[in-house]
């Protein structure tokens, strides 16, 4: 299927990459029917997704089993008015439902905004509200039913509510009685064209309510990279990334780019995560390529990696957070795979990335991705030389990016303050070293002004990570009358550390930071707390942790 949208498939070099990769976007690009249906009519049966749970159940679809769950899904809901252009939230943890309503949508020209099980009454009505939804489906569960039943009063424009079970609550419809007894789908005469919306992602920013994030049609073809050139997978492979369906990783990592590329997508679906069920799933299922935060890496190097034959895994990828060296020389000691590092946001597919041909460096995010014309913007305005931080910038030329949200949903003013001067300001702070690697210092707003010198949140969380009493950590900045700001941890300590928590620990502590990394970014001021403030998505919200010393 790759030949179809690149002229040139095969790359030896990061040179030959930027030089040659690009992407052919044909008119009225949709995903359901150009690659899904494609690949069920070329090879009906394929292995497109192997889905099993914690409760071992197991089911593998074909491309035509895709097809078929998809259109039939695609009938229900054109039965219950859903058209183009409709918003309709899915809230479907990793059941395979997901994929079979994603696809469906995608092929009557609907909207998708994929949630997380997390949201509360509150969380469901303002997106409601704020995007004017539709339909919502949704597991039927005991966490996720009431949030929804409580917010269906406040949230006029919400006229369907469907569960895929087990719960199928009274006044709700049940999504597989839908399914069976629609009509027999009929492809809509024009479902949609490029530019209008197919996925709209609601951030979990750190401050503020969250930003809709709206991609069009073309989106899914920017991930060819993503599948093909960073998990470097291809027909032959049974890829699994560690995502739940409600985070913009899912579509990374469990549907676009490995089903452009006729890999074999493998599911998971759990409700705890425990190491050692990851590594039976590696051994059992003989997966080939996996991908997930470094955090996950760091337990499963705890496990006694001999009891399992994961000899069939031969490619790992890394994204989300510092990547320690010593957990990616563990990992490469215990199993020969290298981490292959990379960098994105929900407002692009991937930008920055450790590519096969690309040597890693532990830490670095890896070198640009040739759909993107990367650079660094200094505070001053001006082009950061190598070696000097700066914001991540993308030129846009002045035309659309491919891989780059549209806009801000009824949101122009803020979509204004990151798209101006044929410019995106993504508003991460990096370095670039002379080989053209790039290193995340951390968000624009919480880089630290100490003394002259611009330290950078994750360099220093990244040090307290090797130390063996730090669960969790957060850095921020905090005002001082000589320096300007000095450098705070916010430490969550393990559980054998947490009768220590005392001044021996701290200066222990920052006497590890100084040996890690330059002595002047390690933290004149330790705290010790229980759990660290975070968004719905798991980010830590440093402005609240600010917030709360600003009131000390």
């Amino acid at each position: 299927m790759l030949e179809r949208y690149l002229k040139q498939t095969k790359f030896t070099s990061q040179d030959d990459f930027m030089k040659n990769f690009k992407v052919e976007v044909p008119e009225n690009f949709n995903f359901g029917y150009d690659i899904v249906d494609e690949w069920a009519a070329k090879e009906p049966e394929k292995k497109a997704l192997c889905w099993t749970n914690d409760q071992g159940e197991y089911i593998q679809f074909t491309f035509a089993d895709i097809k078929r769950e998809s259109d039939k899904a695609a009938a229900y809901f054109l039965s219950l008015g859903i058209k183009r252009g409709d918003m309709v939230m899915l809230i479907l943890k990793r059941r395979f439902e997901f994929w079979f309503a994603i696809v469906a949508l995608h092929k009557i020209g609907a909207t998708v905004i994929p949630a997380t099980h997390l949201l509360t009454e509150k969380d469901i009505v303002y997106r409601c509200n704020a995007a004017d939804i539709k339909a919502i489906v949704a597991v039927g569960d005991e966490v996720v039913i009431p949030h929804i039943e409580s917010s269906r009063a406040k949230s006029p424009t919400l006229k369907h509510v469907i569960s895929v079970g087990p719960i199928i609550p009274e006044g709700w419809e049940d999504y597989h009685k839908g399914v069976e007894s629609a009509p027999a789908f009929v492809r809509p005469s024009a479902p949609n064209v490029n530019e209008d919306i197919s996925l709209l992602y609601f951030t979990s920013g750190t401050t503020g309510q969250p930003k809709m994030v709206a991609h069009d049609f073309t989106y899914p073809l920017a991930h060819i990279i993503t599948a093909s050139y960073w998990h470097n997978v291809d027909e032959n492979s049974l890829h699994l990334t560690l995502a739940d369906t409600g985070w913009g990783k899912a579509v990374w990592g469990k549907l676009y780019g490995q089903w452009i590329a006729g890999a074999n997508v493998f599911v998971y679906d759990f409700d705890k995560f425990t190491p050692v069920d990851v590594l039976h799933m590696i051994n059992n299922h003989k997966i080939t390529s996996f991908c997930a935060p470094p955090t996950v890496f760091r337990f499963l190097i705890r496990e006694d990696l001999s009891k399992f034959d994961i000899s069939s895994l031969h490619y790992c990828t890394i994204a989300g957070e510092a990547l320690n060296p010593k957990v990616f020389e563990e990992w490469y000691n215990l199993t020969g795979i290298k981490l292959m590092e990379g960098f994105g946001q929900t407002e692009t597919t991937l930008t920055i990335a450790t590519y096969p041909w690309v040597e890693p460096k532990p830490g670095s995010m890896g070198v640009r991705n040739p759909q993107y014309d990367i650079d660094l913007l200094t505070s001053d305005g001006n082009w950061a030389e190598d070696g000097e931080q700066g914001q991540i910038v993308i030129r846009t030329h002045g035309k659309p990016v491919l891989g780059m949200f549209k806009e801000y949903y009824r949101d122009p003013e803020r979509t204004k303050e990151v798209y101006h001067d044929n410019l995106y300001f993504t508003g991460d702070v990096a370095w670039r070293d002379e080989d053209g690697y790039f290193w995340f210092v951390g968000r624009a707003d919480d880089v630290i002004k100490s003394s002259g010198y611009r330290i950078g949140p994750f360099e220093v969380e990244s040090a307290l990570m090797t130390h063996p009493s730090v669960v969790e950590c957060a850095i921020t900045g905090v005002p001082d009358e000589i320096r300007g700001q000095v450098v705070k941890a916010t430490i969550v300590l393990s559980a054998g550390y947490k009768d220590r928590a005392g001044e021996e620990l701290i200066l222990e502590i920052q006497n590890h930071v100084k040996k890690v990394t330059a002595p002047y970014k390690y933290p004149r001021i330790i705290e010790f707390v229980d759990e660290l403030p975070k968004t719905i998505s798991g980010k830590i919200r440093r402005v609240e942790i600010r917030d709360k010393h600003g009131k000390q």
